[in-house]
């Protein structure tokens, strides 16, 4: 009689440590912004050495080799692990070499700000919401892009974003790290 509550009791528990919280969310909500951040949170857990060399890349649906990328492959990926090419979308919209104009934090904020929504820069952190990208600027002048998360840092003042700083993707409070140049919102409509 006790077995038969326990088996589903450990099912339970193995399915909330297996399962990433962001995917159990996703699955129940359908939001896009949801699954974007399952997404971008489950390449957190790819081993990818930071590479921004130039690759030739098939056109359709193409990428550099998987473990190599930078924080714009954080976001191409997720997007793609969505059914959403953004490396095409970038090239048939802005034009380019196709090897690496969506790979570039430049373009993808043209192409965000044509396509998505742009979204007021603020220091006020509760403006940051789940599946929203951010571009910065490091002070050497390097740009840089992340996946706001719905995740909270440890002081439950920021939230969390998913990117690749040189280390691969990872979730981290980097929000404001850098000087913060753009704010979007991209939900394709197909």
């Amino acid at each position: 009689m006790r077995l038969r509550y326990l088996i589903p009791l450990v099912a339970v528990i193995v399915l909330a440590v297996a399962v990433p919280p962001e995917r159990i969310i996703a699955a129940y909500t359908g939001k896009f912004q949801d699954r974007l951040v399952a997404a971008a949170i489950e390449r957190t857990r790819s081993v990818v050495i930071y590479d921004p060399a130039y690759r030739d890349i098939p056109n359709e649906w193409g990428d550099v080799a998987p473990n190599r990328g930078v924080c714009t492959d954080v976001v191409v990926r997720a997007y793609r692990d969505l059914g959403i090419d953004l490396q095409t979308r970038v090239k048939r919209t802005l034009g380019g070499d196709p090897n690496i104009k969506h790979r570039r934090v430049r373009e993808l904020r043209k192409f965000f700000a044509r396509y998505g929504q742009s979204l007021p820069v603020t220091k006020n952190p509760d403006n940051y919401k789940p599946g929203d990208l951010v571009t910065s600027v490091r002070p050497d002048g390097v740009t840089h892009i992340v996946i706001v998360t719905g995740r909270r840092s440890w002081d439950g003042e920021r939230p969390l974003v998913v990117h690749n700083e040189g280390f691969g993707p990872k979730l981290d409070d980097a929000l404001f790290k850098y000087r913060v140049t753009g704010h979007y919102r991209y939900i394709p409509q197909s």
